[in-house]
């Protein structure tokens, strides 16, 4: 018997609902659903985020420095906006068909900010 633990399966298509920007000042904007692709193969996780872009057209980014470990998944999306690269960072527990987290990158004010993140994977 090995004591090794194995890390759960993030593999698949996973959505969530992200508030738009609240513009003026005010209340939260229009949700908008995201989806991530995952995949791990090799005990590599790679995978890509669709994101609905501000044209309408959605964005496709590839993830970076993606890991899971045990039930912990992790990844970084760069996305460059008006020339300035900005990095998010996402970090969540997997737990059967949820991964529950934070996504961590820039706010407006130049201050780090986290939101929540709550994925369900999709059948």
């Amino acid at each position: 018997m090995s004591g090794t633990a194995f890390a759960a399966d993030p593999s698949g298509m996973w959505k969530w609902v992200q508030q738009g920007r609240g513009g003026g000042g005010g209340g939260g904007g229009t949700p908008r659903e995201a989806t991530l692709m995952l995949s791990m193969k090799d005990g590599k996780l790679t995978g890509k985020l669709t994101s609905p872009g501000r044209g309408g057209d959605p964005v496709v980014t590839e993830i970076s420095n993606a890991s899971c470990t045990g039930d912990t998944v992790a990844f970084s999306v760069e996305r460059e906006f008006g020339g300035n690269k900005v990095v998010s960072r996402y970090s969540g527990k997997l737990a059967g068909d949820t991964i529950t987290g934070k996504i961590e990158g820039p706010g407006r004010d130049g201050q780090s900010q986290q939101r929540d993140w709550v994925a369900k994977r999709s059948k």
